[in-house]
């Protein structure tokens, strides 16, 4: 796991390599383990990166990696699960290998398949490789968007740039900020930028889950997709039984690889089912370690649950505690690691959770990300999935309303095309339409981003057994029916934990939780309603521009939670936290 950065620049184009430099420290928290830089001024390609060390502790992982006869250089971020298989199968095929490392083999299958070696990866990834004769730049990033990987165009079309961060443009002497208003908008109702390229800054886009794209003469050409979602299959008759075989036998592979490191792993466990999937397939494996996290000043609290799924499983549990004060404190500080706005709640407490993980010397956990968005886990799924004969514009509306906490707003007709396009692919299916958007919108551009940027702030490595291509490929086949029936969300993985007695059933019957502690502190915490206050009605703020002062003023003052109908803003608490997350990033990004 590491921090990338580079550039190709058009012929005749140059640069300080300094700039190297002074862009790779600007993310060194994503690998302080190792720095190394490659440089070829003739050619106008230039990389710095930072490692994480995982697999393979010593130096023949150092990166950037350059075979034998220098006309490939690997800069490479992310865990490749079926390395070990794919090294075999490259052996057998004459290919030698000096390191036990996964970033060895992602350089040596280029070098074997060319650009198609993407679609034999199972993992996390973003990376480029260099190919000096032919003069291109090749890149490209996971199936599900778990590791980052934008890219702009340097001032003066003098080439391009890529990086694992944002923050590593503003190192560049020349580069400018500008915020994107569409993608402004789109955080202001929906909480982060659904658009699949687009970021916070204008001119700044980042690579869509699934796409690679090919760089010449510092130029790049247009993203094209190797990985597409399969639709579910209406001539599929298999039995639950066959489908939770297959899915029990495929995690148990997935979760056994996610397990594979060089340095302690560690496994956060809520408490939910997701979370406790997971922990109970890798304490099969192995004995296990096991945290939890608590919120104090606050009603929410899951640890009993965990309690019950460690003790169930064995493993060694230990917990935490995130008080209202450590998320204040550190609010302005998440808000530059986080460099991409999106306002998912948990993005502060994640972050110190991942933190407390690190100082207890662990440095890989597993999550439970993605089986909700995969597997039916929300009650949006059980809307979409119900019978209606109201026209499809309307049923999208009520969508939106949803999504964006609103009772109109700016957005509907983009996410109206967005969503008419996924339901062109799954024909007409509203369950797998929703299913796409939510895996392929939502989860990488917000819930997986808190994930990426909040671990690897720390320096520790988030693993999701759930995004595995194998995972979301055999979920993406499996039809609503067998996901939601009477009431009951992601059912298949429950009647699959249940069958193979991986929990107990209060943890498999356990009702989909979900519960906003910020929300929580924003209300009952006196201490951070004073500091969101502060922030939010701040004149220098966004709240003036965007004429939002009188609906803040109303919430603070008059704890007015939001306005009745026909005004269009709803809830609050949304609103303000979206706000206070905005202020912060703008003192970070855009005055300075």
């Amino acid at each position: 796991m590491c921090g990338v950065f580079g550039w190709f620049l058009k012929s005749g184009q140059s640069r300080d390599s300094a700039q190297l430099i002074a862009a790779s420290e600007t993310i060194t928290h994503r690998g302080p383990d190792d720095r190394g830089y490659y440089s070829d001024e003739k050619q106008g390609i230039g990389f710095a990166h930072n490692r994480l060390s995982i697999i393979d502790l010593s130096s023949a992982g150092h990166q950037p990696m350059i075979s034998e006869d220098g006309n490939f250089v690997l800069n490479y971020n992310g865990e490749l699960y079926n390395f070990l298989q794919l090294k075999k199968e490259l052996e057998n095929l004459g290919r030698r290998f000096t390191s036990r490392t996964d970033s060895e083999v992602v350089l040596r299958s280029f070098i074997q398949w060319g650009p198609a070696c993407v679609e034999r990866f199972c993992g996390m990834f973003a990376f480029a490789v260099w190919s000096a004769k032919s003069r291109k730049l090749f890149l490209a990033r996971d199936p599900m968007g778990m590791k980052p990987l934008y890219y702009t165009a340097l001032p003066g079309d003098h080439g391009f740039v890529f990086a694992s961060e944002i923050k590593a443009f503003l190192s560049l002497p020349d580069f400018h900020v500008k915020v994107n208003r569409v993608a402004l908008s789109q955080f202001l109702e929906f909480g982060y930028t659904f658009d699949d390229h687009a970021t916070s800054l204008d001119g700044v886009y980042k690579l869509p889950p699934g796409h690679s794209m090919e760089v010449a003469d510092g130029v790049p050409g247009r993203p094209q997709a190797f990985f597409t979602p399969p639709v579910p299959d209406s001539y599929d008759r298999r039995t639950i039984e066959e489908r939770e075989e297959e899915l029990y036998a495929t995690l148990t592979d997935v979760v056994s690889q996610h397990l594979i490191a060089d340095v302690p792993v560690g496994l956060l466990l809520s408490g939910g089912l997701d979370s406790s999937v997971t922990a109970a397939l890798a304490a099969r494996h192995a004995q296990v370690t096991t945290i939890s996290m608590g919120f104090a000043e606050s009603s929410i609290d899951e640890r009993p649950y965990a309690r019950i799924v460690a003790e169930h499983i064995g493993s060694d549990h230990r917990e935490v505690t995130i008080h209202p004060k450590e998320v204040s404190d550190s609010l302005e500080d998440v808000t530059w690691y986080f460099d991409d706005l999106f306002a998912d709640w948990g993005t502060v407490s994640t972050r110190l959770l991942y933190k407390k993980c690190r100082e207890q010397g662990i440095k890989v956990v597993l999550v439970g990300e993605g089986a909700d968005e995969l597997f039916g886990g929300y009650t949006i799924f059980d809307v979409a999935h119900q019978k209606s004969n109201w026209p499809v514009s309307w049923r999208l509306f009520q969508l939106y309303r949803r999504y964006a906490g609103r009772r109109y707003g700016t957005q509907f007709p983009q996410f109206r095309l967005l969503m008419n396009r996924y339901l062109k692919q799954s024909g007409g299916d509203m369950f797998h339409a929703v299913r796409l958007f939510e895996s392929r919108n939502q989860l990488p551009n917000n819930y997986v981003m808190k994930v990426d940027k909040a671990s690897m702030s720390v320096s520790v490595e988030a693993r999701a057994p759930f995004l595995d291509r194998r995972i979301a490929d055999l979920a993406y086949k499996t039809p609503a029916d067998c996901l939601v029936a009477d009431g009951t969300n992601k059912a298949l993985l429950r009647s699959m934990a249940e069958r193979f007695q991986l929990l107990p059933r209060e943890i498999t019957q356990r009702p989909k939780f979900g519960a906003s502690i910020a929300a929580s502190w924003m209300d009952d915490s006196q201490p951070f309603r004073d500091y969101a206050r502060r922030v939010i009605l701040d004149g220098d703020g966004w709240v003036d521009e965007l004429g939002l002062r009188p609906a803040m003023t109303d919430y603070f003052t008059g704890k007015r939670q939001g306005y009745s109908f026909p005004r269009s803003i709803s809830v609050f608490s949304n609103l303000a936290w979206r706000l206070l997350l905005l202020n912060l990033w703008s003192r970070r990004y855009v005055t300075a």
